[in-house]
């Protein structure tokens, strides 16, 4: 009889073309399962080209002269796995307006379908960047031909960022996330410690005040492991320096450093909490060059340890809140206080005027803006305004502080922010800053707890316990 197969047993040929089939089948959901996060990235230099006037510092007289180094707008692009998107665009400016950030965002969103949620502007806070649309523009002796030039420039300012994001939304690629935090210790509480006690303290280990010396970083790394971009934070001002030069501060030298360190990379810096603390000591280069390799060499010890990396997808949610003013001053008040001996106390009055003037009334709440964005487990709040660092430490007590990033000065820059702490202590960050905001009084008792829940809801919106 003649040998009859096996109909069990398939022949060499058949497992290897069944193998193909099985494969061809299997690869469009092999395919999809491994798709992960994209991200593009993109920076533009920022500096402006001529003598304008600087922000940040009230006894400054006159407009710039010339730059220690380029000033920069950086952009990056992060979508999850779901396609799932999230802009961030980082300034080296001292601050930006409301009117400013609505101008920039909104045509980003027109243009990219993006909700305003998915879109973060941070600034560094440098005090050696110049002064952008209205935004403390009253501190200064500026006139019409200075405000005319400070409106083209901040016109200028806000056609860069918008092809900057153009840029990094069409270069995005596939890429790989990771999340870890690191530890900067230059950072004093201002408020708490005299600076010229500050060197004895640190010699007597007597520093006294409330600090947040971590160094949350965001790598992003391409396919082969390269590094694409890497996004840091810190809570303290970009005081080192009070020239008339534009520079980036230690944040700008921070980003440089990186820069260097990892070839190909684009360094972004988002500032932290820091409204009450200060680099210390601080009034020469030589020292914002060393805060930023200290801090440079903080992210790179953070990444050669442990670096979490991100999963999940992609959330956000963003809510502008009535925070409210302690009182309202009336006409009367605000006509007596044009002719004060005070030049910031007129300045601001006339300003309050001309609002009275053209609205009837002024305005008993500011729209403050809280932003908060989940990317896999970490959960990153940015804050408006100069906030203290209560309140990232605050946030991060009650959450999981190895998965919390607390960031501020983003989006508008209107006024310092204070804790309930720091609002009944009182002095520049409790209140006196105020003036210089052009903002009519002080904020109410409640200007904490309103945040706070605010960042609540916003935890709660994206599904956080």
């Amino acid at each position: 009889m003649p040998h009859r197969r096996d109909p069990r047993v398939l022949s060499p040929l058949w497992k290897s073309s069944l193998s193909i089939l099985i494969a061809i089948a299997l690869a469009p959901a092999t395919r999809a399962a491994d798709v992960g996060w994209k991200a593009g990235v993109a920076a533009s230099v920022i500096t402006p080209k001529g003598p304008l006037w600087m922000s940040g510092y009230a006894s400054r007289k006159a407009p710039s002269r010339g730059a220690i180094h380029d000033l920069k707008a950086k952009a990056l692009l992060l979508a999850d796995p779901a396609g799932r998107k999230a802009l961030l665009i980082t300034l080296d400016l001292c601050g930006i307006d409301r009117e400013t950030s609505a101008r920039i965002t909104k045509v980003i969103m027109a243009r990219h379908a993006m909700a305003r949620e998915q879109v973060a502007l941070a600034c560094s806070h440098t005090h050696c960047g110049p002064v952008v649309g209205s935004n403390l523009i009253g501190m200064y002796p500026i006139d019409d031909a200075e405000r005319d030039r400070i409106a083209r420039y901040t016109d200028g300012l806000v056609t860069a960022v918008v092809n900057l994001a153009d840029q990094a939304i069409a270069s995005a690629s596939e890429a790989k996330l990771g999340w870890t935090i690191g530890r900067a210790g230059f950072a004093v509480n201002r408020r708490q410690n005299p600076e010229a006690k500050v060197p004895e303290r640190r010699r007597s280990l007597t520093l006294e005040g409330p600090v947040d010396h971590d160094v949350p970083v965001l790598k992003v790394a391409r396919p082969d492991g390269s590094t694409l971009a890497l996004v840091f934070g810190y809570a303290c001002h970009c005081t080192t320096l009070g020239i008339d030069q534009f520079c980036g501060d230690y944040a700008g030298f921070t980003q440089i450093e990186l820069e260097k360190r990892y070839p190909g990379a684009t360094a972004l810096f988002v500032a932290g909490c820091g409204a009450d603390q200060n680099p210390i000591p601080r009034h020469s280069i030589d020292l914002a060059v060393r805060y930023g390799a200290e801090l440079a060499g903080a992210v790179e010890h953070a990444l050669a340890g442990s670096v979490e990396p991100v999963k999940g997808d992609l959330s956000a949610s963003y809510e502008e809140i009535p925070l409210a003013f302690a009182a309202i001053p009336g006409r009367g008040q605000v006509e007596s206080d044009t002719h004060s001996t005070n030049v910031y106390i007129a300045s601001r009055a006339r300003g309050l005027l001309k609002r009275l003037d053209e609205r009837g009334s002024l305005d008993s709440t500011y729209p403050y803006p809280v932003q908060v964005w989940r990317l896999g487990s970490l959960e990153w709040i940015l804050l408006g305004g100069e906030v203290v660092v209560d309140y990232s430490r605050k946030i991060k007590r009650s959450r999981d502080p190895g998965r919390v990033w607390v960031s501020a000065y983003c989006n508008d820059v209107m006024a310092y922010i204070p804790s309930l702490r720091v609002l009944k202590e009182g002095g520049y960050e409790g209140g006196g800053a105020m003036v210089y905001y052009g903002l009519p009084s002080p904020w109410r008792d409640d200007v904490e707890q309103a945040i706070t829940a605010a960042v609540v809801r916003g935890l709660s919106k994206l599904g956080a316990d």
